[in-house]
């Protein structure tokens, strides 16, 4: 099952590809996200940002993307990806479209745990960025998730961005799914385990999970990562646990 998490939620989406087929409206008259969700408004979620090569992200500055790890290849500099922001439909002329420049894996990262990379841009998005936790106070409750992934498992990438919320699962019940694939200091769960029907899906991987914190402000508490297929009925989406690496992020972000 390792394979399957280091792929589950990652759409390898080449460039001509995305614009033919990835970027066309949803089939159905009211498109469901993320699996099981509606379409986000413009400006409702303005820091999250779509990148290239078919993963999600956060900005967590300006002019630094956060996402999974096992959506880039490696650290180093790297000028190959486009984050695009600004805008919940991809196509609009008031998205803005910046290069990278570097990315930063977490050190240690085999695919087992540790899913977070951040990506360095070539200049400032001018969106208010999302703040990581940094305790595990904001762990539990009803989280928000969005995306431009599939609305359904194995289907096409969306043009708008979509979202849902999902509630907590514990680790207890979350390793019923996973069993010893589950590493329960490194990851959070969310979905609903019994009926599906609410999930991130392929496409998703790295973009946040976020809730409001005390104040009313979003926070991140998780980063799309791995499950078993999209939305399954004993299978929630399991994200990696911002709060767990929140230092080691701060320490990575500012050496770029």
């Amino acid at each position: 099952m390792k394979l399957l998490r280091a792929l589950k939620r990652y759409s390898v989406v080449a460039a001509v590809a995305l614009a033919a087929l990835s970027l066309q409206p949803s089939a159905s008259a009211a498109p469901a996200p993320v699996v099981g969700g509606t379409r986000a408004a413009q400006g409702e979620f303005p820091f999250m940002v779509r990148l290239s090569m078919g993963c999600g992200g956060a900005l967590y500055a300006p002019n630094i993307v956060l996402t999974a790890a096992h959506c880039v290849d490696g650290s180093g500099t790297n000028t190959s990806i486009t984050a695009t922001a600004g805008a919940v439909d991809l196509q609009s002329p008031s998205a803005v479209k910046v290069k990278s420049t570097k990315v930063l894996q977490a050190p240690g990262y085999n695919g087992w745990g540790k899913d977070w990379a951040l990506i360095k841009l070539a200049k400032p998005i001018n969106q208010p960025t999302l703040k990581t936790a940094t305790t595990t106070a904001y762990n539990t409750g009803t989280f928000t998730i969005a995306g431009w992934g599939a609305a359904t498992e194995g289907g096409g990438q969306q043009r708008y961005l979509l979202k849902a919320t999902v509630p907590y699962v514990s680790d207890a019940v979350c390793r019923q799914a996973y069993g010893s694939d589950l590493v329960p200091a490194e990851e959070l769960c969310a979905g609903y385990v019994s009926t599906g029907g609410t999930d991130t899906c392929q496409g998703d991987s790295g973009g946040p999970m976020f809730r409001k914190d005390d104040a009313g402000a979003w926070i991140q508490v998780g980063i799309v990562s791995w499950g078993q297929g999209c939305a399954r009925p004993g299978y929630p989406g399991v994200y990696t646990e911002v709060s767990t690496f929140a230092s080691a992020i701060a320490s990575a972000a500012a050496t770029l």
